[in-house]
């Protein structure tokens, strides 16, 4: 409210001394002081008498109370929110542990991606597969039940050159 410092206030009692004078003085600030008391007293008493009309504990109770359960609430959002991302997170690792599983065994690296061999051993010759001949004739299952080696008609190693005998017969 009002201000007052040591300065204002050792002006103010200067300036009463010059006006009461020096005998009246203690008697004037001892009347100003039983009234200022006074008046603190009446205010108080107003004032503590106009809370209980209106219920001020009760309503500090209420606000406290609302305040208390505002902190509550907006603890348990924090925690839902908490706990949905966790399930989030977890649907999305079980999802991404299936989706790995779909794929199979990793494959193996190709030989130049293994670090710990050396040269010499990566350029190893590799065994060709190998290949039968063009020119042996091929035996359909029909042909060895009738008993003839006779190659297949439209086989691709059937010799195409006519005037070529086939054998018939058992076979040697």
């Amino acid at each position: 409210m009002f201000d007052i410092g040591f300065t204002e206030l050792l002006v103010c009692l200067i300036v009463a001394l010059v006006v009461i004078g020096p005998e009246q003085l203690p008697g004037a600030v001892r009347a100003a002081g039983l009234w200022i008391g006074r008046l603190k007293r009446s205010l108080r008493d107003t004032r503590n008498e106009i809370e209980r009309q209106i219920g001020a504990d009760d309503i500090r109770r209420q606000l406290h109370n609302e305040e208390v359960m505002q902190n509550i609430e907006e603890a348990r959002i924090r925690f839902e929110r908490t706990i949905l991302e966790a399930e989030q997170y977890e649907s999305a690792t079980a999802e991404t542990r299936h989706q790995a599983s779909d794929y199979g065994p990793p494959d193996e690296l190709p030989d130049h991606a293994h670090g710990d061999q050396s040269a010499a051993d990566q350029r190893k010759p590799v065994a060709p597969t190998p290949v039968p001949p063009a020119s042996a004739p091929t035996v359909t299952a029909s042909a060895t039940a009738a008993g003839t080696n006779t190659p297949a008609p439209n086989s691709p190693n059937t010799p195409t050159t006519a005037g070529t005998p086939t054998q018939s017969g058992t076979g040697h």
